[in-house]
């Protein structure tokens, strides 16, 4: 499992403060999202660099537009460094096929991309209203899209991972928003998980927001959470 900080705070030196205070960890992924990257742009994203060159970023835009449009988009996150950004499933096939070729040129330098299927704020009735399927039924479906499109994984509750592993490739990736690792409260979150049920369910990128910068001490609660996946993955590995 590979531990992604939500950088969702208010300004941006609240989140830089938040970086900051855990620059010690050289294994971190930081989640940047709209409002993060709308306001501060390409030089927060280059400022967390600075603040540790290890950190990876993920860029949380979830791109959804027409094929063309969403493959240029994805050719100019490509340039800006970031190692994985997202993109809706809902765009369709087609659309994740011409984002997957554009990056093509970019070889393995290129960042990994996920598809996302269900946000983690719907609830089933309010996502059937909309898709009219159940979460679990249209996550699998974007999933095996997503698969064939030759992404690399998805974004879904951890409440899905598991059976998107067994319906696509146990090497597909799987991003799990809304992680609360001790049973936090969910906020407005539906489907949250804690790290050992997101962890039996083969989530490998487990993103944790609030449950950290909400904490007194958050180097304390990550490194509490670190502690708790190697715990998890050393047990798994005795099995």
């Amino acid at each position: 499992m590979n531990l992604v900080i939500a950088l969702d705070l208010p300004s941006s030196a609240e989140n830089l403060r938040l970086a900051e205070s855990l620059a010690g960890y050289d294994n971190l992924w930081m989640k940047v999202g709209f409002r993060t990257y709308i306001r501060d742009g390409r030089n927060f994203l280059d400022t967390l660099k600075t603040i540790n060159p290890h950190f990876k970023v993920f860029l949380d835009l979830k791109l959804y537009d027409i094929p063309n449009t969403m493959a240029d988009a994805a050719a100019e996150i490509a340039e800006l460094g970031v190692e994985m950004f997202n993109i809706h499933a809902s765009a369709g096939e087609r659309a994740m096929r011409t984002v997957m070729e554009r990056l093509e040129p970019y070889g393995k330098e290129r960042p990994l991309v996920l598809a996302v299927t269900a946000l983690t704020s719907f609830s089933e009735e309010e996502f059937r209203k909309i898709y009219e399927k159940g979460i679990d039924e249209k996550a699998e479906q974007f999933a095996r899209m997503s698969y064939a499109a030759g992404l690399d994984g998805v974004v879904c509750s951890a409440f899905e991972s598991r059976a998107i592993k067994a319906a696509t490739a146990e090497t597909f990736l799987t991003l799990s928003p809304g992680i609360r690792p001790f049973g936090e409260d969910a906020g407005d979150q539906q489907r949250v998980a804690d790290l050992e049920f997101a962890a039996g369910e083969k989530v490998d990128f487990p993103v944790v927001g609030r449950p950290v910068y909400r904490a007194e001490d958050p180097a304390a609660k990550v490194k509490r959470i670190l502690d708790t996946i190697e715990q998890i993955q050393t047990r798994s590995k005795e099995k």
